[in-house]
């Protein structure tokens, strides 16, 4: 047997070949049917059992490792029935469980070299990779598969995705383009144009394109749904279209799965921006988003996720705020060596930041975001999303009153607006800074 891209499969149950499809077609495709593989959790196939566990560990939660290790451990007793390809992708999904990225990459990277059609192996890599600030190791995987699966559609999305963040944005809409003339309905693909169009300051051409192609986001899980409206909000943000942001919040961004920690972190961020451009979003909105968010004191999956836990709970005025900043800086010590690097010298400085943000301690925040700035991409996320710590830093300066800090900020806003001239957000808050400096508005 095959799956639908073509891959030997070593299933013991044939009936399961729908799950594994529906797994395989879903993860790429960023559809919620991915979740049908855990209908064929009986079948002791080990890709079948390798599937279900990450699927679990995609959680991105504590409780994700003690749900996927049962799965995991039935992959592992029974990979030597399993095919070479099988067998390397249990081992990736045992080092992601191992909390081993590096390892887990590199065998990513060797099954996109030998089984290149191996497109769930090769979208989990780009996963590693974005999570760990390895962006050229993302465009890498996408490149290195194109020869063999020029033809799948989402593989063109992954590539553009991979090309957008190394700052290679003609090549990013090209493919971003080539996949969505392929097949309409490619949301990633839509996720790395909208990401071109906001770096490049095209605000009108990239709000119409995302809600031209939005009533194609059918069928999607809830990350990229929300996601994908997340970026729509950002470019009524810029064009001050304050109204339709915070409508966009409370329809699209926020309450499609409020237990998931994607959709938490963007609901985080997006309040965090509707604020900062002076949006009123109140306090229940705040208060929603933190009582979902109180439970994440403990987790410590991924740094970058860490981070807007703790801003939203300090927004919030929750104490958990403290007790996260304060297991923050007992875990980074010793979290796993591959990622230690980002939790001690990036993480930690950018909490003390953020909470010192959030209470309204300027001098604190400018100096605690200030350390972490250099090194964030190490924690993760895109260029849009840890715009938000960019932002953050900002505010804290012009807000700390001190004159060579209002200088800092005129240079660092003066940039971004001349890159995004369709700013109305970027013009008010570059004016302000004016006005304080006692230049004249631009």
């Amino acid at each position: 047997m095959q799956d639908s891209l073509g891959n030997p499969l070593s299933l013991v149950d044939g009936a399961s070949l729908g799950a594994v499809n529906d797994f395989v077609e879903g993860f790429i495709a960023s559809e919620a049917r991915a979740v049908n593989v855990l209908a064929a959790a009986e079948d002791p196939s080990p890709i079948v059992q390798a599937c279900c566990a990450a699927l679990h560990l995609f959680a991105e939660s504590r409780d994700a490792l003690p749900n996927a290790l049962p799965f995991l451990r039935r992959a592992q007793a029974g990979a030597a029935r399993a095919t070479p390809r099988e067998q390397r992708f249990i081992a990736a999904v045992a080092a992601w469980a191992e909390g081993d990225i590096r390892r887990a990459i590199a065998l990513h990277q060797e099954q996109a070299r030998d089984c290149p059609r191996d497109l769930v192996s090769l979208k989990l890599g780009q996963y590693h990779a974005f999570n760990t600030g390895d962006c050229p190791g993302m465009l890498r995987l996408a490149l290195s598969a194109l020869p063999a699966a020029s033809d799948v559609p989402y593989l063109h999305g992954m590539a553009a995705f991979g090309y957008e963040q190394c700052h290679l944005m003609r090549e990013a809409e090209a493919c971003a383009r080539r996949a969505i003339a392929m097949r309409r309905k490619e949301p990633w693909a839509h996720h790395a144009l909208a990401h071109v169009m906001l770096t490049e300051g095209r605000l009108d051409e990239g709000l119409d394109f995302m809600q031209g192609v939005s009533d194609s986001w059918t069928g999607l899980n809830s990350f990229m749904l929300t996601h994908n409206w997340w970026h729509v909000a950002l470019f009524l943000i810029d064009l001050g279209r304050d109204a339709d942001a915070l409508d966009i919040y409370d329809r699209h961004v926020w309450g499609v799965e409020k237990s998931y920690s994607q959709d938490q972190i963007g609901a985080v961020s997006l309040l965090a921006r509707m604020a900062l451009a002076g949006i009123d979003v109140g306090e229940a909105r705040w208060a929603d988003v933190a009582n979902w968010l109180a439970s994440r004191t403990q987790d410590h999956v991924l740094p970058f996720l860490d981070l807007q836990y703790l801003y939203g709970l300090a927004r919030a005025g929750r104490p958990e705020a403290d007790e996260l900043q304060r297991n923050i800086e007992r875990f980074a010590p010793v979290a796993p060596p591959s990622v230690r690097a980002a939790w001690e010298r990036v993480c930690v400085p950018a909490a003390r930041g953020l909470l010192a943000h959030a209470r309204g301690d300027f001098a604190k925040a400018v100096e605690g975001l200030g350390s972490a700035l250099p090194r964030l991409v190490e924690i993760g996320g895109s260029h849009a999303q840890r715009d938000l710590f960019e932002q953050l830093y900002l505010d804290a300066l012009v807000k700390s009153g001190e004159p060579s800090q209002l200088a800092g900020a005129q240079g660092l806003l003066q940039r971004q607006l001349n890159s995004q001239p369709q700013s109305r957000r970027l013009a008010r808050q570059a004016n302000a800074v004016y006005a304080a400096l006692g230049l004249p508005a631009r």
